[in-house]
């Protein structure tokens, strides 16, 4: 079976996408599995550039294909926040729940028709070389409330409400959001393309 390694520590991150890779029959790695692989500085400006970063280096490191996921919460009143700085708006290593009261705090003068947002994911897969082969990326608007709701999934997800189901990420079951969210949507685009290189490899 054809491996790929996850660029990604974070292990409801791999279960999550180990679950939208079931359809290719790949053989799915965590990057804890290789020791000597770097920690990427996601120094871009766009989730495109982090997503690179974080294929094309470790892919390098461990000389195998290699899947980056980099993705974000985007608040259109607070002009893009939090962005590529999703994991660590509240600072470097800050936590879940540090980020999440300093959202609300950045909204607490907003109304709540005016909490619109969305959720990116961009997906980059690199080569043995580094080489980045596969960049596409996917989006799913919602709205942030201000209670959290749900203990599914991870991040800003009990607070993120998606209208059409009055539920929040935190609330939907996994199979729910493997057909709605942002990364799925990513991964949907990303799975034929992904196929054809498989065949050409």
């Amino acid at each position: 079976m054809p491996k790929i390694v996850l660029a990604s520590r974070n292990p409801k991150k791999a279960i999550e996408i180990a679950r939208l890779l079931e359809p290719v029959g790949l053989d799915v790695l965590g990057l804890d599995q290789f020791s000597d692989a770097p920690e990427v500085v996601e120094s871009g400006v766009t989730f495109a550039e982090n997503a690179a970063l974080k294929a094309g280096q470790p892919a390098m490191a461990t000389g195998q294909w290699t899947l980056a996921d980099d993705s974000g919460l985007i608040v259109d009143a607070l002009n893009g926040e939090p962005g590529v700085y999703s994991a660590r708006y509240a600072g470097e290593n800050a936590t879940d729940a540090e980020n999440n009261a300093k959202l609300l705090e950045a909204l607490r003068s907003v109304p709540p028709e005016k909490r619109t947002a969305r959720f990116v994911c961009h997906l980059a897969v690199a080569d043995p070389s580094g080489a980045i082969r596969i960049s596409v990326n996917g989006s799913c608007r919602g709205r942030i409330i201000d209670d959290d709701r749900g203990t599914q999934g991870f991040g800003y997800d009990p607070l993120f409400l998606v209208p059409e189901f009055h539920r929040t990420f935190g609330q939907l079951s996994l199979q729910v959001k493997s057909q709605i969210s942002h990364r799925a949507r990513a991964f949907h685009q990303l799975i034929p393309k992904l196929q054809q290189v498989l065949r050409e490899i």
